[in-house]
């Protein structure tokens, strides 16, 4: 708040006299009109702090109620002038060392000082004008008191703070001697230099403005008595609190949307380069409100870490005031070295390094906090909905909170992701990323509780780590903007770190750059969060998510030969390693770390037409499929840097580029989808093909798949005498063989879904007869009344018999997880396989009825639209079909729905779910057997892509 000086002066002394402490030269003096709470000038005044106390930690600067404050140098024994007193008093502080104790220090030599004037004002008052007062009498002063307000009540006196005071009064004094009363007080601090926002005020008209001002409560919260009648000022701070908690339910919105606004007007501090340490988001206001929230008694803050985070940015604010010698809580560039030299830190960046540390704390706390005000006020107005429903149903039991279940061990209530009441977070080392995945998707926040426990609980991964974990960082990744708001839970609580060390290189990592809006680890992530936008782009969406995450992780070293990108590359090797990809796809994220600039660079700097250009990134990329996911990442880390990184011209050129290199990769050799499917089958393989040939009905196995520790790792624990919690469990491996039959894709993945188990991977392919084996096997009937072998034969192709007559079976090879934890027997699978597939089961009824039941609760965040494209040129004996889309329960079983209506068969399919991405290739063919001609082909992408939107 703007503070006053004294009529028709400048408002403040110059800087070197406000630094000095010295007295200031008087200029026209105008009385206060008592009780209108107006400066010189004629503009209102309140405070503008908030909170009911001093800082926590620190001593309170409170005198105790009702005593007298002896002031050294004071009219009555005849020492120096109080002012001269508290000059010296001002210059021994600030030259001392800084700190909370400093700040304490200043406030009580200023309550001194200002009880001193108080007590020389009442005597030299007109006589009468105060009740009980007599001559040099400041403890028998009645009626009238002298309190501090804002951050003066706080005990917060930076060395170019105002001072917020409020002179109270009963209303029994003549107005004349009020006046002079005030002017008695009020101009010896002009004449100090020291910036003054003042009131007078009965305790009813203190009262009556805060209701209507909130910015006059928040000070008033921090009301502390200075002098005079300690009765008065406990009277107000009890009146104040009690107001503020009995209309807590309407002020607490309106509390909260000042943090917006102000949040709009200056930002957020942990990500700018010159920060507003006040009013910025995540600054000293922001601090002002959690005090407030507390003092309402509906909610608190998250307590840990606060006190530190505030102390750090009081801390840099007096050192910024004593450095530029203003009342400025702006840290300027220029500035920062000095008060970085100040506070006794490395350099510049290092300070702003704490600084976003603390506002980053702060933020977070408050945002914590508004979450749980709103639950709060969520819970009353239910509650009395509830209780008004009872009563009216004449029931007075009150219902259990309800659970939705979104992942094993966790599930939503009121708002918020909590963990199931089965969870068993010391046992279950991947919880804490199922947990964050699953509140990304659903698009809701950790609760505060959920999250303390998983970091009090929850063992660390191993390493490497097992699938899971992979996979549901992918998630996590994948869910687009709300990935934000669960990262940021699980760095509050030091989980990110715990899960990649090298992660604390690059947190609050300030960029001086112009072009960048964010630190570089909330760009890291931003960049992701562009990333799930463009997943349907690529085939590998998981390593699109992975490389944006890591991409710039070498701005936390110094850079060596090949700068960021050459250090990062290294660094990302090791991080993919520690999250559990295989050699070839590690491989992948470092080079893609490596150039992630390399498109964009050469697109904007290089001539395009020369093919040594092309040939130079084709070089680096290495594959198609790999100059894929650069494009990709190009646009999101673009994105994610601001808008001066991207345009539509950047756009052309880089896409100009990429397809360019394309063209002089497109003589790779055909994917390697062709060459999976023409392995030799296995012995197990075989004995299910031949009782499904037999018996013309499925035949399935279901086997769980486990990880066991990595060699070294397992003598080392066996060394150390440590034992391992067991096998990590990967998934489940189902292998199905039945006839083949065009429903068979649909089926299978019908009762998949009906079971709550996702796919996690899965190929369909025929499997013929090995020579001899169907020798003297006579098919039994099909179920169905399907003759053996009738209908059209396959075509040569991807697992195909060359011969359309040898006999085969249809084998899918799917990795299956269970949602909430528990397996389904084989025989049921098997059981409602055949039921599927003789009608008797109808699952998509089934389907929509549970989708039904889930909807109105369900919120999950959108992703981007499904991509259904065909691959020209990918198989000379089928159509491939591609499909990418949000991953959601019954995906697969829509999708070969829609692929029996079209009338085509599946003869291959290479399913992967990535995170929560789906990535799906199918190979079909028309009746006949043949490829589908170019028109029937994308008439039946379009159908597909319809019945996934």
């Amino acid at each position: 708040m703007a503070a006053a000086g004294p009529p028709g002066g400048t408002g403040g002394p110059s800087r070197g006299t406000q630094g000095a402490g010295r007295v200031a030269s008087r200029t026209g003096p105008a009385p206060a009109a008592p009780g209108e709470g107006a400066r010189p000038g004629g503009a209102p005044v309140s405070g503008d702090g908030a909170g009911s106390g001093p800082p926590a930690g620190e001593k309170d600067p409170r005198p105790a109620r009702g005593a007298a404050h002896s002031v050294p140098g004071s009219a009555a024994s005849g020492a120096p002038p109080a002012e001269e007193s508290y000059a010296a008093a001002r210059v021994r502080l600030l030259d001392a060392e800084g700190g909370a104790p400093r700040r304490a220090a200043l406030a009580r030599a200023t309550d001194r000082w200002l009880a001193g004037l108080l007590h020389g004002a009442a005597g030299g008052a007109v006589s009468g004008s105060v009740s009980g007062a007599g001559p040099g009498d400041a403890r028998g002063l009645r009626g009238v008191a002298l309190v501090a307000v804002g951050g003066y009540g706080r005990g917060e006196l930076s060395p170019r703070s105002d001072l917020d005071l409020l002179l109270l009064h009963d209303g029994s004094l003549r107005p004349a001697g009020l006046a002079a009363l005030a002017d008695r007080l009020w101009y010896p601090v002009w004449d100090m230099g020291l910036a003054l926002d003042h009131s007078v005020r009965t305790s009813a008209e203190a009262l009556k403005t805060a209701a209507d001002d909130l910015k006059v409560t928040l000070g008033l919260l921090d009301a502390r008595h200075v002098a005079g009648d300690a009765a008065l000022t406990s009277a107000l701070r009890t009146a104040v609190f009690a107001d503020w908690r009995n209309r807590a339910a309407r002020r607490l919105p309106e509390l909260r949307e000042l943090g917006r606004e102000r949040a709009e007007r200056h930002g957020e501090l942990q990500f700018l380069l010159e920060p507003d340490l006040k009013e910025a988001r995540g600054g000293l206001r922001d601090a002002t409100a959690l005090r407030a929230v507390a003092a309402s008694w509906l909610a608190d803050a998250p307590r840990e870490g606060l006190d530190r985070a505030r102390a750090r940015l009081l801390d840099t604010r007096d050192v910024l005031h004593l450095t530029t010698g203003r009342a400025t809580d702006r840290l300027a560039l220029q500035e920062q070295d000095q008060v970085a030299e100040a506070l006794g830190l490395l350099d510049a960046d290092t300070l702003l390094r704490e600084v976003y540390e603390a506002a980053r704390t702060l933020a977070y706390a408050t945002d914590v906090t508004w979450r749980e005000v709103d639950r709060v006020l969520r819970a009353r107005g239910g509650r009395r909905g509830a209780a008004r429903l009872r009563n009216l149903i004449g029931s007075g039991q009150r219902g259990p909170a309800e659970r939705t279940p979104l992942a094993d061990g966790v599930v939503e209530q009121d708002g918020e992701v909590v963990l199931a009441r089965t969870a068993r977070p010391a046992r279950d080392p991947v919880l804490p990323l199922r947990a964050a995945a699953a509140a990304a998707q659903a698009g809701l926040p950790l609760s505060l509780h959920a999250v303390r426990l998983l970091a009090a609980q929850a063992p660390p991964l191993p390493v490497p780590w097992p699938d899971e974990a992979r996979e549901q960082l992918v998630t996590l990744l994948g869910a687009g903007e709300a990935t934000v708001q669960v990262w940021e839970s699980l760095e509050a609580e030091g989980f990110l770190t715990r899960l990649l060390p090298d992660w604390e290189r690059v947190r609050c990592r300030p960029q001086r750059n112009a072009v960048h809006r964010w630190t570089v680890d909330r760009h890291l992530v931003e960049t992701a969060v562009r990333a799930a936008a463009l997943t349907r782009r690529v085939g590998r969406p998981d390593l699109l998510l992975v490389a944006a995450l890591l991409h710039d992780i070498g701005k936390g070293w110094p850079d060596g030969p090949g700068g960021h990108s050459a250090t990062g590359e290294t660094i990302a090797r090791d991080m993919a390693r520690r999250i559990g990809f295989p050699p070839a796809d590690v491989a992948v994220v470092a080079t893609l770390v490596r150039h992630h600039l390399l498109l964009v660079e050469t697109a904007t700097r290089r001539d395009l037409d020369d093919p040594a250009t092309v040939r130079l990134v084709a070089d680096a990329v290495g594959g198609r499929g790999t100059l894929e996911l650069l494009h990709a990442l190009t646009e999101a880390d673009a994105l994610a840097t601001g808008p001066a990184a991207w345009s539509a011209w950047r756009a052309s050129l880089v896409a100009d580029l990429a397809g360019r290199v394309g063209a002089a990769l497109a003589g790779e050799p055909a994917g390697a989808a062709e060459e999976r499917a023409e392995r030799a089958p296995g012995a197990a393989e075989e004995r299910l093909a031949v009782e499904a040939w037999r018996t013309r009905a499925p035949a399935l196995t279901l086997r769980a798949r486990t990880e066991e520790p990595p060699p070294a790792e397992a003598e080392l624990e066996g060394a150390a005498g440590t034992e391992r919690a067991g096998a990590l469990p990967l998934g489940v491996e189902l292998l199905v063989a039945l006839p083949d039959r065009p429903d068979a894709l649909a089926a299978l993945a019908g009762v998949l879904a009906l079971h709550r188990l996702t796919v996690r991977t899965a190929e369909l392919r025929p499997l013929r007869l090995p020579p001899g084996v169907a020798d003297g096997l006579e098919p039994a009937p099909d179920r169905t009344g399907t003759p053996a072998g009738a209908g059209p034969g396959p075509a040569a192709g991807p697992g195909t018999p060359d011969d359309p007559d040898t006999p085969h079976v249809l084998l899918l090879n799917w990795r299956v997880a269970s949602e909430f934890g528990s397996l389904p027997a084989a025989d049921r699978l098997r059981a409602d396989l055949l039921r599927v597939l003789d009608g008797t089961l109808d699952v998509p009824a089934r389907l929509a009825e549970r989708e039904k039941a889930y909807r109105p609760r369900r919120r999950g965040t959108p992703g981007p639209p499904p991509r259904v494209t065909v691959a020209p040129g990918s198989s000379q004996h089928a159509t491939v079909i591609e499909v990418r889309a949000q991953d959601a329960p019954g995906l697969l079983h829509r999708i070969g729905r829609a692929l029996e209506a079209a009338g085509v068969r599946v003869r291959g399919a290479y399913v992967s779910t990535l995170g929560a991405n789906a990535v799906d290739a199918f190979y079909v063919t028309d009746p006949a057997g043949r490829p589908l001609a170019d028109r029937a082909a994308d008439e039946l992408a379009g159908s597909l892509q319809a019945a996934l939107v």
